[in-house]
């Protein structure tokens, strides 16, 4: 039932229902994202625990690969286990204040995801291109501060999005069609002018996304010119190998994105609901999930630290490259 303020017309709490139109098979739904939310984990504080304690892994790439750990678990944490209540224990309501904080970690640790993947790049870009000054440019105050300013854009970018979701009057109900409280999703619940939410929306994504997909797109046309014009085949083979699981992170992290961004834009009337929602879930949960296991298969030195752990070394903080 919804509970309304007198004067500001603001719902006591919202229903998220979850995945419209597949109320009878969400239990199913429910099997894999929880697999997949377990794999991400695992894998994320695995590899949290392998750069914190093994000598061999206090290198920039890695600094950053832990923050991208870091980042996933926030990330898939901040959505995951709420729609899981959802789907097995129909626990729908969520309170308005707790909505908001739902919405502002979501929207924070995505636009934080895509940050730390412009610096992983940029981190490749110096370690191809500028190989003997790679520890003297990357150093650890350098990277603390990128990281802080990282997570401060987000914040900064991201707390008007609850202020201006919570100035709304809301008298269109108060059931989100949704896993979660998407800025948009809660938005279009209020009976007034979302416009200026629309906007500032579109903005955020073009300062957040756009930007950092400029930075990588430059990064790496100056990475494959400089691997271009090594003259030795394994020395160019080497090169994209360093490149190879950042790669695939990235198609990870923004092929779902623009598929969610461009379909609720161009497609709202010709796909689906479900498929918008079990999609902006695959969204934030498929990289989470891929990122520990790419990096894993492609990264010698975290196999050959994972596998010093499993044989029962005890002599981890000695191992070098």
């Amino acid at each position: 039932m919804l509970t309304l303020n007198k004067t500001d017309l603001i719902p006591a709490s919202f229903i998220l229902s979850g995945v419209p139109g597949l109320e009878d098979t969400q239990l199913w739904i429910s099997f894999p994202f929880c697999s997949m939310y377990v794999v991400a984990m695992v894998g994320n504080c695995g590899l949290f625990y392998l750069i914190r304690y093994e000598d061999a892994l206090h290198k920039p790439m890695y600094y950053f690969l832990a923050m991208l750990s870091f980042t996933d678990i926030v990330m898939c944490s901040s959505t995951i286990p709420k729609a899981l209540c959802i789907f097995w224990f129909h626990l729908k309501d969520i309170g308005f204040d707790e909505c908001l904080v739902q919405m502002f970690f979501i929207h924070t640790f995505t636009g934080m995801e895509s940050g730390v993947l412009m610096l992983m790049a940029l981190d490749r870009y110096v370690a191809i291109c500028y190989p003997l000054r790679y520890s003297t440019i990357l150093t650890n105050p350098l990277i603390t501060k990128v990281g802080l300013a990282t997570f401060l854009r987000g914040v900064l970018l991201i707390i008007p999005f609850t202020l201006l979701t919570k100035r709304l009057p809301y008298c269109r109900g108060n059931i989100i069609p949704h896993t979660y409280c998407d800025h948009m999703s809660v938005a279009k619940l209020s009976c007034g002018n979302v416009k200026v939410n629309a906007i500032y929306g579109l903005m955020v994504a073009l300062l957040i996304g756009g930007f950092d997909i400029l930075c990588i797109t430059a990064s790496y046309t100056m990475i494959l010119r400089a691997v271009v014009s090594l003259s030795s085949a394994d020395a160019r083979q080497k090169a994209f190998n360093t490149c190879s699981a950042h790669i695939c992170a990235i198609v990870f992290s923004y092929t779902p994105a623009f598929f969610s961004f461009f379909s609720h834009r161009f497609g709202e009337h010709t796909i689906p609901a479900s498929c918008h929602i079990i999609v902006a879930n695959i969204y934030l949960l498929l990289p989470p999930t891929m990122n520990p296991i790419v990096y894993g298969v492609k990264t010698k030195q975290i196999q050959d630290c994972v596998i010093r752990i499993l044989s029962g070394s005890k002599d981890t903080k000695s191992y070098s490259m």
